[in-house]
C-alpha cells in the first residue's frame, strides 16, 4: 500500500519511484538484525548512493519517513479493515498490524534523536488515537466492544509492544494481543 499520490508530489515519476523503493528497502533492512546502513539500503533497491543522498540527506530522515510512511499505513488500515470485517475481527487485524509496526518502530526509535522522537510521537498519537477510535466507535455501536474503552485507553495498552525484543514480539506479541482484545469485547 502507498500512502502518496502522485497528484501531491511534484517530484518527476522515477523520482518517486525511486523514493518509494528506497523507503521500502529500508523497512525491509529494519527487520534484520544490526544497524541500517545506508549503502546497504541503495544496493538493496538498485539505486546510486547519489540518489539516496539525494532523497534522504541523512540516516535519520530516511528512519522517519520510513516512520511517518508506516504510520500512514496503520491509520488507513483502520477503515479498511472495517469495510470487510466485523467491528472485532477488524481490531484483531488492526492489532495484527501494529505487532508489525512495533517491530520496525522499535529500530526506529532507536536511532532517532530525542527531538525528532518527540515530533514524530506528536505527528503519529493523533492520528492513530483517530484510527483506534473508528475501530471502537464501530465496534460500540455494534455492540461487540465495551462502551467504557477509548482510543488513549488502547494507546496505553499496546505501548508495551514497543518493549518487547523481536524473539518477545513473536512468541509473546499474539497472545497478549488477543488477551487485549478479549479484554476489549462487550459482555
Amino acid at each position: 500500500m502507498s500512502v502518496s499520490v502522485e497528484g501531491d508530489d511534484p517530484r518527476r515519476a522515477d523520482a518517486r519511484r525511486n523514493r518509494e523503493r528506497i523507503l521500502a528497502a529500508a523497512r525491509r533492512q529494519l527487520r534484520e538484525p544490526g544497524e541500517l546502513k545506508l549503502n546497504a539500503v541503495a544496493k538493496a533497491c538498485g539505486v546510486g548512493q547519489g540518489t539516496l543522498y539525494r532523497h534522504f540527506p541523512t540516516r535519520e530522515d530516511l528512519l522517519a519517513e520510513v516512520y511517518r510512511h508506516d504510520v500512514a499505513e496503520l491509520v488507513a488500515a483502520a477503515s479498511d479493515l472495517l469495510s470487510t470485517r466485523s467491528p472485532v475481527e477488524a481490531l484483531a487485524g488492526w492489532f495484527e498490524r501494529v505487532a508489525a509496526y512495533a517491530r520496525v518502530k522499535n529500530h526506529v526509535f532507536a536511532a532517532v534523536e530525542a527531538a525528532t522522537w518527540r515530533d514524530l510521537a506528536a505527528h503519529s498519537l493523533g492520528p492513530i488515537g483517530e484510527a483506534v477510535e473508528l475501530l471502537l466507535a464501530a465496534g460500540r455501536a455494534g455492540g461487540s466492544l465495551r462502551a467504557d474503552v477509548d482510543a488513549r485507553d488502547v494507546i496505553v495498552l499496546i505501548g508495551w509492544l514497543s518493549r518487547l525484543d523481536d524473539t518477545e514480539l513473536d512468541e509473546r506479541g499474539p497472545r497478549l494481543l488477543s488477551v487485549l482484545l478479549d479484554g476489549l469485547r462487550a459482555r
